[in-house]
């Protein structure tokens, strides 16, 4: 059978040259007789994937040298407690809610201390970004905190929070690697692999070293605990081994590519492709504030829900899955990670435009 086009918002589409190479390595990787599923993680061989891996993030993303990269477990929404946990000491922190996971991330941080929403898109069901220039944040918060892209709503930060001087702490999950990123804006930059990096079951997390502490609050699991991880090169317990070794390989296709500034030329063309359609489409439209729309995750509808469950059905018979949109939304949408060729979003618009033609 030949591969579809995957629009999954996560676990999502990889390269297939990743794959195959996995696959070819999946028996023997590299002559020592074994597969990365079965080594030990403190083995040297499984040691330079690892410390390959960080180095090739780190020439990437140009991450400075005072920033610790940990491979964590627990996906993205474990980090809603744990930063909070090493974070807050003066239990205090900022929210600013533009989507489902800030929303949850918000709700955990209540269990820790005082958190306070600076902002919210959800008087208009998440589809703007709030304007953050000016916002009014209190003098004594730990961090004022952001999810960057928002994958359900397929909304995006174009600028940064001004902070006012407070550490900024973003969730990434959706953008990670898509496009140029100074680090050093933020205290801590983390997200889940599974939508633009690797297989589901790992967390990158960049962490400024200041913010890695012995002093966090009472009660957090060592497990938890930034210091804990970060002394131990993140081989504290036995990592997600077979996943780090996969987002090694997508580190250096990246690299191969030409690197994050030629990935967000790429992610700024498919988008493009997609969402010139939408705009002139008679039939489907987009449901995002056109200065705040996501390169990675674009959600649309025809304002029919029979309408959509039938396009969703058809595109599914023709080679296009998992574009249904998020059960808390409905509607379709479509992710276009890094790893979607621009042929899959082409197709895509080809196949809109006929349904569109036979619904009129």
């Amino acid at each position: 059978m030949s591969r579809v086009y995957n629009f999954s918002a996560g676990p999502a589409v990889l390269p297939e040259e990743v794959l195959k190479e996995a696959a070819d390595e999946m028996m023997d990787y590299r002559g020592c007789g074994m597969s990365v599923m079965e080594m030990s993680h403190r083995s040297k061989v499984f040691d330079d994937i690892i410390k390959e891996a960080e180095a090739d993030l780190r020439d990437l993303m140009q991450i400075p040298d005072n920033y610790k990269v940990l491979f964590l477990q627990g996906g993205a929404s474990q980090q809603f407690a744990a930063i909070p946990m090493n974070l807050m000491k003066n239990r205090k922190a900022g929210y600013i809610v533009t989507g489902q996971w800030a929303k949850k991330a918000f709700a955990e941080a209540k269990i820790y201390g005082e958190a306070v929403e600076l902002a919210s898109s959800a008087d208009k069901t998440f589809s703007y970004i709030p304007d953050c220039s000016d916002l009014d944040i209190p003098e004594d918060l730990d961090y004022v905190y952001i999810c960057e892209n928002n994958t359900i709503y397929g909304t995006k930060y174009k600028t940064l929070p001004n902070t006012k001087g407070h550490t900024l702490v973003a969730d990434v999950s959706s953008c990670f690697l898509s496009e140029p990123v100074d680090v050093s804006k933020y205290g801590v930059i983390y997200g889940g692999v599974q939508k633009n990096i690797g297989p589901a079951g790992v967390v990158i997390v960049i962490i400024r070293e200041d913010l890695i502490r012995d002093d966090v609050l009472p009660g957090t699991p060592t497990m938890l605990k930034y210091k804990t991880q970060a002394d131990a090169d993140s081989l504290y317990n036995t990592p997600p081994c077979y996943g780090i070794y996969i987002c090694g390989k997508v580190f250096k296709w990246l690299k191969k590519m030409g690197g994050l500034s030629v990935m967000k030329e790429r992610n700024e063309e498919k988008a493009k492709i997609l969402y010139d359609f939408l705009d002139q489409s008679k039939l489907f439209k987009g449901t995002v504030r056109k200065e705040d729309r996501s390169l990675m995750n674009v959600p649309f509808v025809t304002g029919d829900a029979d309408l959509d469950a039938k396009f969703v059905a058809e595109a599914k018979a023709a080679g296009f899955e998992n574009l249904k949109g998020h059960r808390t939304v409905g509607g379709m949408r479509a992710s276009i990670y890094n790893a979607m060729p621009k042929e899959g979003v082409e197709a895509l618009v080809a196949f809109m435009k006929k349904f569109e033609e036979e619904n009129a």
